[in-house]
């Protein structure tokens, strides 16, 4: 794999396949992508059986920014990282390919290479995945949605200033001197993450 330059960060989108076990031991398969310049992260679908045109089908999605949460600027993107799972097919790299993305395939057993998805598939497991139990596939789609809304918009990342990439896009808060306000703590996913304002 040629190395991409850190300028092009904008310009590139990743995908990768998270696996999580159910309550009762069914395997469930989230895909998910990280644009690596904002650090937006986005959940793609959820399923039992990831299967080439499922996985065609939600790269389609992606590119018209439909059945997804996500507000991808489809345009800016050039490149799309994927490791070599059985799962990412010909056909996935066709729908990318034919909207002028070059896909660029992770060699195997070198997850350093885009250490940027690793990390977000660690940060689910470690904020999230190790501290719920899944009962089925709606309750996975559910709490990884909510969770990636805190992500994208609340929560600090330390390659963006100690900003959330919703933060980074536009400007830093303004600092305030907490002493003279209320802060209003509200619980995400049944008070497993605290969200933090000032009470108005």
């Amino acid at each position: 794999m040629e190395a991409v330059p850190d300028s092009q960060a904008e310009h590139i989108i990743a995908v990768d396949f998270l696996h999580v076990d159910t309550v009762n031991l069914t395997r469930l398969y989230a895909l998910i992508t990280l644009e690596h310049g904002s650090r937006h992260t986005h959940l793609l679908g959820v399923t039992t059986n990831p299967t080439g045109p499922w996985t065609a089908q939600a790269a389609r999605n992606i590119l018209m920014n439909t059945d997804t949460d996500t507000d991808t600027d489809t345009t800016k993107l050039k490149f799309l990282i994927r490791d070599r799972g059985g799962q990412l097919t010909d056909a996935f790299d066709a729908v990318f390919a034919d909207a002028a993305l070059r896909v660029i395939k992770s060699p195997p057993q070198a997850p350093k290479l885009n250490a940027h998805r690793e990390r977000i598939i660690g940060t689910l497991r470690r904020e999230l995945l190790d501290r719920v139990l899944i009962l089925n596939k709606q309750h996975l789609r559910r709490t990884l949605t909510r969770y990636l809304a805190h992500y994208n918009t609340a929560r600090p990342h330390r390659g963006l200033g100690q900003l959330s990439p919703a933060q980074a896009e536009t400007r830093p808060p303004t600092p305030i001197d907490l002493a003279d306000h209320r802060v209003h703590r509200r619980a995400i996913l049944g008070g497993l993450i605290n969200e933090y304002r000032i009470a108005s």
